[in-house]
């Protein structure tokens, strides 16, 4: 080949990479954007205190011993416990309630189901704000505030968002499966949990794992119910009040402690990224 042919051979080569960099632009910034403080939070951890306070933006030396002072400087270990309880719990919770009110929702007729929908997606819409007040008037009635129970009793009872996320799955379904149940006489019950529930796997994940996410990064509801508790706190409060413990200028035990905070749900997402993209994708496609 000479070197004429090979000039026209690199070219549209060329203009395919300044394609795809153009293409490709605005996805890197945003995600550069997103990667700036994580990055700067995981080399601050591994900064000396003198260090964390200069504006350095490169550990040097590297001190590994942040990670293992932050459990003198707070309670690490009871509050990722109190913290595991909360989002366990209150995840089994949510998709327990949620699966049997979203099937009633999609595969059943019965007289005032729209009115009831049309209340669940009203429930979407109240801030949690505006029904603090009589929740904890009502929690402190009954000598639950300063315990975990208001954050993970109240999951049992359902979840609007889950509730319409799975209604919108149910309907994706086609009805064939739950008639040719029903003419084998399985009951409803029986209908959920061998038919439908196997069909929804990726729906239900998804699910579980928005209301996990949600529960490990709740800072409001554990600060309005226990934050005044010596035991009950989460870690999102308890990182909250790191700093008033007499750390203000130890930047380096937050950073640390927050990456701590923050690694499980790193891995907890990308061993679930499959099934929860899965799941989301599938949802909605039926309205």
């Amino acid at each position: 080949m000479s070197t004429l042919d090979l000039t026209k051979h690199q070219r549209p080569l060329k203009r395919r990479l300044l394609y795809l960099l153009a293409e490709h632009a605005p996805a890197v910034a945003v995600a550069l954007c997103f990667l700036l403080p994580l990055t700067i939070c995981v080399l601050t951890a591994f900064m000396t205190q003198h260090q964390a306070g200069t504006g350095s933006l490169w550990p040097s030396p590297w001190e590994f011993g942040n990670f293992r002072e932050v459990f003198s400087a707070m309670p690490f270990g009871r509050d990722l416990a109190n913290t595991m309880l909360y989002a366990g719990l209150s995840t089994i919770g949510v998709v327990i309630s949620s699966v049997p009110v979203a099937y009633a929702l999609a595969r059943l007729r019965w007289r005032g189901r729209e009115a009831v929908f049309m209340v669940v997606l009203a429930a979407m819409m109240i801030p949690a704000q505006v029904t603090s007040l009589p929740l904890y008037v009502m929690y402190s009635h009954i000598g639950w505030v300063g315990t975990l129970k208001p954050l993970i009793v109240p999951t049992f009872f359902g979840d609007a968002f889950s509730i319409f996320l799975l209604r919108q799955f149910f309907l994706t379904i086609p009805d064939e499966f739950t008639e040719a149940a029903r003419m084998d006489g399985a009951g409803e019950l029986r209908i959920l949990l061998r038919v439908l529930v196997p069909m929804t796997r990726p729906a239900i994940a998804a699910v579980g794992l928005f209301a996990f996410l949600y529960a490990w990064n709740d800072f409001y509801n554990p600060l309005l119910y226990t934050g005044n508790s010596d035991t009950g706190q989460t870690l999102a409060v308890a990182l909250s009040q790191l700093a008033k413990n007499g750390h203000q200028n130890a930047y380096q035990l937050q950073m640390a402690a927050s990456l701590m905070f923050l690694l499980p749900v790193l891995v907890l997402f990308f061993l679930a990224q499959k099934v929860f993209v899965e799941g989301i994708a599938l949802t909605g496609v039926k309205g």
